[in-house]
């Protein structure tokens, strides 16, 4: 039977969460602005544009076309040069593909990052539909982005499986009517207890999707 996959980016297609998370906290630490320990927790389902208000409320005091520069600017070469898949991901995928699945992609990373990543790794062909949230004007913390998603993808919301390696975009696609799977990567370490106990299944591995 075709199943529909609704993939997130960081932490879950590729090895990107340092990369990413680099780039997010220097400008907080350019500033000398303190963050809380749950700071990756919070920002991960924002995207660059909720991220940089967030910031701004934290108290940077640069316009947030100007913070998205900065994130931007740390991260590009990194996503386009070296971000790697993570193990299994791409003969995973691809047996997927060949299985007849829908495979799609919903990151908070802009398309400038997220595109020219997925195409050196030779996967971008893969799917259906690649998006970023900013395709949306909203962030992976909004229930309706998910609805949208899947009304786009032609399938009922309650038939799609999404994978995330963060808490809170699987609990807000759990609220949207989702299956939800939980993927581990080491960022979400603290909070592998509440992932668990919120999803309908948790991988360590992509192998396991087979």
């Amino acid at each position: 039977m075709k199943k529909t996959y609704l993939f997130d980016f960081d932490g879950t297609l590729v090895d990107s969460m340092p990369t990413y998370f680099k780039g997010l906290l220097n400008v907080l630490d350019e500033f000398q602005i303190p963050y809380s320990d749950d700071i990756v927790k919070i920002v991960t389902p924002l995207g660059y544009p909720g991220t940089a208000r967030y910031f701004q409320s934290l108290g940077v005091p640069l316009s947030e076309d100007e913070i998205i520069r900065r994130f931007q600017d740390y991260s590009v070469n990194a996503y386009t040069n070296s971000v790697p898949a993570k193990k299994n991901v791409v003969e995973t995928l691809r047996i997927l593909k060949e299985q007849g699945h829908s495979l799609n992609v919903l990151t908070a990373s802009p398309h400038t990052q997220l595109d020219p990543c997925l195409k050196r790794l030779g996967i971008m062909e893969w799917f259906d539909h690649v998006w970023s949230c900013n395709d949306f004007n909203t962030t992976k913390a909004d229930p309706e982005i998910y609805k949208r998603a899947a009304e786009q993808m032609g399938v009922p919301v309650k038939d799609v499986i999404f994978l995330d390696d963060n808490y809170n975009a699987d609990k807000t696609a759990k609220e949207a009517g989702m299956i939800v799977y939980g993927v581990y990567d080491p960022y979400s370490e603290p909070y592998l207890d509440e992932i668990k106990a919120l999803v309908d299944k948790f991988i360590y591995d992509f192998k396991e999707l087979l």
